[in-house]
């Protein structure tokens, strides 16, 4: 029996990027900014730039691709199967919102292939991919303190955005419980490979759960322990080792993202029609 090994390599990785220079607020509102965007925009042009830019930043960010390779791959992966189902479920909603039908490949029912859906579905799932590279940025490139000390100074309790902080910082750690509690299950004889039937996988599964569970717990109470031993909460506010000076860099990103973000606004509200088509 093979021993599984799972990697947690999404976590703050201090490269000395220029990205890393900015300020925590200035990448937070970066990713308010860029989730906006897409929220609002259904033009298959802005969200491939989006995506080029949004891989430029992840360059910029000098993590090897190494890193993030298997999580791009099930992300690709997910939402391929998610525009499947979407197919499956609502087959003329690409002809519903383009206006039009060209039909690919005539099929039973409504699922004949059209080209509307086709680009419909494209168009969609890019929309959803494109969020993935600002999601590593801000994640590679923000300390998880100060990125509490950021949301403490955008107007959020220090309270909660210690607990922010505490939650992102201890991510790894919960995983290096999950392996190590996984491989002393292994060794015992608990298989969770593909070897063994899905109902039996999953109570082995749950064998590895219920100890990471506890543990988990144990550490969060240790933790809430040593604090409250030493006055953590008692203030209103609360003074930041980590929290960053806004500097000139950080005014120019802010203002670039202002003003994307108004172009994007006055495109939606003129447009015509939701969804960009060009034939």
């Amino acid at each position: 029996m093979k021993t599984n090994k799972i990697k947690f390599g999404i976590s703050y990785a201090n490269t000395g990027s220029p990205l890393h220079a900015l300020n925590g607020i200035t990448k937070f509102i970066l990713f308010m900014g860029w989730v906006t965007m897409v929220l609002i925009t259904f033009d298959l042009r802005v969200i491939c730039g989006l995506i080029l830019v949004g891989f430029s930043l992840l360059k910029l960010s000098r993590v090897p691709f190494a890193t993030y390779k298997p999580l791009m791959i099930g992300t690709a992966s997910v939402l391929m199967m998610n525009a499947l189902f979407m197919f499956l479920i609502a087959p003329q909603q690409g002809v519903e919102y383009m206006g039009s039908e060209t039909v690919l490949l005539a099929m039973a029912g409504n699922y004949s292939i059209t080209a509307e859906t086709l680009f419909y579905l494209l168009t969609v799932t890019l929309k959803y991919f494109s969020m993935f590279p600002i999601a590593l940025v801000f994640v590679f490139t923000t300390h998880p303190t100060e990125f509490s000390a950021s949301l403490n100074k955008l107007g959020v309790p220090y309270r909660i955005a210690y607990a922010v902080s505490l939650t992102l910082r201890y991510l790894p750690e919960v995983t290096k419980d999950f392996i190590n509690i996984m491989h002393a299950q292994q060794a015992r004889g608990v298989d969770i490979s593909k070897n063994v039937p899905v109902v039996t996988r999953i109570k082995n599964v749950a064998k590895i759960l219920g100890p990471l569970i506890f543990s988990s717990l144990d550490r969060a109470d240790v933790i809430s322990n040593a604090m409250t031993l030493r006055g953590f909460g008692r203030n209103k506010k609360r003074s930041w080792y980590s929290l960053k000076p806004m500097t000139k860099n950080d005014y120019i990103v802010l203002a670039v993202i202002a003003g994307v973000l108004t172009l994007g606004f006055i495109n939606r509200y003129q447009s015509e029609q939701l969804f960009w088509y060009p034939l």
